[in-house]
Order: structure tokens, then C-alpha cells, then sequence
């Protein structure tokens, strides 16, 4: 963020400060879920074990191998009961219960913070570079969206994040962040104006790091806090925070490119698409990462003897965010050199993590999911198939083939509820004392039950083969 972009449109965010004061309201974020009713099928095959999952043997198409029983199930085992009476088979539960009031003044909050912030962006960004250049760089920049939001959704994939808390994340840095950035920046350099330096190493180097990190970071810190719930280890705390850099740079993308094609022309704008977009689309992303790490390592451990842990986060961000400019505000030779020897292993590093982060996620679930299946709450096959994204993606088209959209809605919702279900297992074993963990076990059995009714009404049990006996894989209760 520089200084003449504020310094040009200074009268015009001034002029329009009446119109910005006016109350602005604007659509909640998605939530993504549904409902469903009963449909009749034939009960789903499931070719293999995922990895790492309880073994089974292939079944024929035409068998009946993958048992969807739904009331016909055995009843759960003396070893993995829930903690608290269990209600039997019910309606679907609300598995994530909050007070209207509280959700009503939050999201009212979140919405006016930010219309007023996009509108100052809007003003902002249309007042420097004008409509045509910001356009090009709102397309351009989306090619960055591209890249990097599916990475962080793989990530994700097998216990996704509520949409409304993504867009959330979003959000934040696409507006707050960046309008905040703006005005503090300007801040750190009037700060640093005594000190007879040069302001582009000034700005970039030393005021930047600091104040985009920690804009960035107080986005991830407010979900950590007030959604809680939703915030339950390192996968979550890598995503969150790797939403709202993608929304911080793609914004700041859209000013760094439009301000390059009013001043320059396509040339201008080709060189800032290759640097910003194509060689560091991952940047900002890796360095906010860092803070998010550290919020997921305390996920279970909310004490203030571990307050330090955050602050390290933040700083390692900061840090990153400094080796980064630095290279960029060097000689050509001195950026490629930066790059190659620190920003590419950074990479390579930040790509590692994800791929340990996802598989760790992954044998949790089976940990806990093989636990529940061990005393009859799920089939050996349901199991393989809820802890494999493939065998997921099957089992919903076969849900689609036999029952329409609304048994593949089921489905689904089977399938985000069980992961669901071993995050509370987590949580209750690692000993969280928030009582609404045992609730939400005890919500979540009934749930995962009748979603299975929905998508595999029960059938007379003469129609179902013997299940082969399994050998359980060694997990830790």
C-alpha cells in the first residue's frame, strides 16, 4: 500500500465520510445447509479400503456389501458410549446450536463493518486508478483466486468449515485488512519520517510487515474466539487464516495492478500479473499461515499460560512478511537470489505442511470414527468410506442414482455430521470441560442415525449378506 494512493484521493474519501455514515445493511453469508426426507434404494458399494482404514474385502456389484442398516443396526457396545444418556433415533438434530440474539448482533456488526469498508475501498481504488484500471485488476487478480483457494478447500475437504465463517475470513481481509493497512500504514510512516530513510524501504520493509500481519491476524484471532466451536486444530487454523490473506492480497492485487496499467499501460500491468499473480500467488497466504498454525496448536488448550504461543505465531508471520519485501525492494539480482534460496523452500515447506496437516486430520477421523464403528454406531464400509475423499464422492452419486438429489443431500450431511462427530470425540477426550461437547456427541448420534434412515430405509434383514469379520485397526481410546 503506498502513500500517493492516499494522498490523491484524500478529498474524495473527505467528501464522501456523510455518505459513508449512512447505515448500510447488506445479505447474510451462506450457510450451506439442508434438509432432506426419506427415499428408497438399494444399499451403496464401496470398492476398497481408503488408506489407512479397516480392511474389507472388494464386493461384487450386484452384492449388498456396503450395510446402510439403519434401524436394523446393532446396538452400540459397552466401550464407546456417549457421554450422557442416549435418546435413541430421532429427527435431525441441531448439530451447532446458537442464541438468535447473539448470532442477530453479530452478523449485523459483520455486515455493517464491512459495507463501510468496502465502500471506502470502492471510493478509494475507483479514485486512484480509475473504473477501466481497476476492472482489469479485479480479473486478473481473480486468477490468483484460482490458484489458491481450491488448494486450501483440498485441504479441508473431509471436515469442511461452515461457509458463512469462510466468507467471514474473507472478508476480513479483502476489506478490513486492507482499509485498515491503508490508513495505519501511513501511520508507520509518519513515524518513521525522523529517522531520514528511504520511504520505500521504510514503508515496505518496516512498517508493512507489521501492520498487515497484525490486521491479518486479528481476523483469524476473532474467529478463534467468537466461533470457537468451529476453530478445533491445525487444518482449521491453516484455512481460516490462509482465507483471509487470499482476501487481503486479492484486494491489494487489484490496487498494485490497476495502479499499474493507468501508469504504464498493458506492459506495466503484464509485469505486476507475473510478479504478484503468478510467481507469489501463495505469499501472503504462507506468512498469515503462520499465525493460524499457532492458533491450531492451542485449540485444546486455552489457557493463558499458552498466550505466548499466538504472539510467536504472529511474529514468525511478520518475519516471513519482512524477508519477502526486503527481496522485492533489492536489485532484480538480489530478489532472484531471495527467491530461489529462501522463497522457494519456504514454498515447498508451506505445500509440506498442508499435505501433513491433511493426512493428520485424516487419522483422526479414522481413530475416532472406527471407535464408534467398533460398537455398532458405523459399518466397517461407512467407516473406509467417510475417511476417503473418492469413496465419499461415490457414495453420494450412488445416493444421487437411487434416491434423487434429496438422498444425495443425505448423504452429505451424513457424511460433514460424522466428521463432526469425531471432533467432539476429540474434544471429550482430550478433556474439554465446554459441556455443549457432550451435547453435541449425543446430537450428532441421532443425527448421523437419521440420515442414514433417509438415504437406507431399513430393509428385512434377510436381504443383507453376513458381514465378514473385521479385524479393527489399533487406535487409541
Amino acid at each position: 500500500m503506498s502513500r500517493p494512493v492516499i494522498s490523491q484521493s484524500i478529498q474524495t474519501i473527505r467528501s464522501a465520510w456523510a455518505l459513508v455514515m449512512v447505515s448500510v445493511t447488506g445479505p447474510t453469508l451462506p450457510s450451506g445447509r439442508g434438509s432432506v426426507t426419506a427415499m428408497s434404494h438399494q444399499p451403496y458399494q464401496s470398492t476398497g479400503s481408503a488408506v489407512g482404514g479397516p480392511p474389507h474385502a472388494p464386493l461384487p456389484p450386484s452384492g449388498p456389501g456396503w450395510a446402510p442398516s439403519g434401524a436394523s443396526q446393532p446396538p452400540p457396545g459397552p466401550g464407546w458410549a456417549p457421554h450422557g444418556p442416549y435418546a435413541g433415533v430421532g429427527e435431525p438434530a441441531n448439530t451447532t446450536p446458537r442464541r438468535t440474539l447473539r448470532r442477530v448482533v453479530l452478523t449485523g456488526v459483520a455486515v455493517t463493518l464491512f459495507a463501510l469498508c468496502g465502500l471506502f475501498m470502492a471510493i478509494l481504488v475507483a479514485e486512484s486508478t480509475g473504473a477501466t484500471a481497476a476492472l482489469l485488476g479485479v480479473l486478473t487478480g481473480s486468477i490468483a483466486l484460482g490458484i489458491v483457494v481450491p488448494v486450501l478447500l483440498w485441504v479441508d475437504r473431509l471436515e469442511a468449515e461452515p461457509a458463512r465463517i469462510m466468507w467471514f475470513a474473507f472478508l476480513w481481509g479483502a476489506l478490513v485488512s486492507t482499509a485498515g493497512a491503508l490508513i495505519l500504514n501511513e501511520v508507520g510512516m509518519a513515524f518513521f519520517a525522523g529517522l531520514e530513510l528511504d520511504p520505500l524501504f521504510t514503508g515496505a520493509v518496516l512498517v508493512a510487515p507489521l501492520v498487515e500481519e497484525a490486521l491479518k491476524c486479528l481476523g483469524v484471532l476473532v474467529i478463534f474466539l467468537v466461533a470457537r466451536r468451529e476453530f478445533n486444530g491445525l487444518v482449521d487454523g491453516i484455512v481460516y487464516a490462509g482465507m483471509v490473506a487470499v482476501g487481503f492480497a486479492f484486494v491489494e492485487n487489484i490496487i498494485y495492478l490497476g495502479g499499474a496499467y493507468s501508469e504504464l499501460g498493458t506492459p506495466g500491468l503484464l509485469g505486476i500479473f507475473v510478479m504478484r499473480v503468478l510467481v507469489s500467488p501463495f505469499a501472503h497466504p504462507m506468512f498469515t499461515v503462520a499465525f493460524g498454525i499457532a492458533l491450531g496448536l492451542i485449540t485444546h488448550r486455552r489457557q493463558w499460560r499458552f498466550a505466548f504461543v499466538p504472539v510467536l505465531g504472529y511474529v514468525v508471520a511478520v518475519f516471513l512478511h519482512f524477508l519477502w519485501n526486503f527481496a522485492a525492494v533489492s536489485t532484480m539480482d538480489g530478489f532472484l537470489v531471495a527467491y530461489v534460496l529462501v522463497q522457494v523452500p519456504l514454498f515447498i515447506g508451506f505445500v509440506l505442511l498442508l499435505v501433513l496437516s491433511r493426512r493428520s486430520e485424516t487419522r483422526m477421523l479414522r481413530t475416532h470414527l472406527t471407535g464408534y464403528g467398533l460398537n455398532g454406531w458405523f459399518t466397517p464400509a461407512e467407516v473406509a468410506m467417510l475417511v476417503s475423499p473418492r469413496e465419499r464422492r461415490r457414495a453420494r452419486a450412488w445416493a444421487k442414482g437411487v434416491g434423487g438429489s434429496r438422498a444425495e443431500a443425505a448423504m452429505e450431511a451424513f457424511q460433514d455430521e460424522a466428521s463432526e462427530l469425531a471432533i467432539a470425540r476429540q474434544h471429550l477426550e482430550r478433556g474439554d470441560s465446554d459441556p455443549v461437547w457432550q451435547l453435541r456427541e449425543r446430537a450428532l448420534l441421532q443425527t448421523v442415525q437419521a440420515r442414514r434412515v433417509t438415504f437406507a430405509p431399513p430393509r428385512p434383514m434377510q436381504a443383507y449378506a453376513a458381514q465378514p469379520r473385521i479385524v479393527p485397526v489399533p487406535h487409541k481410546l
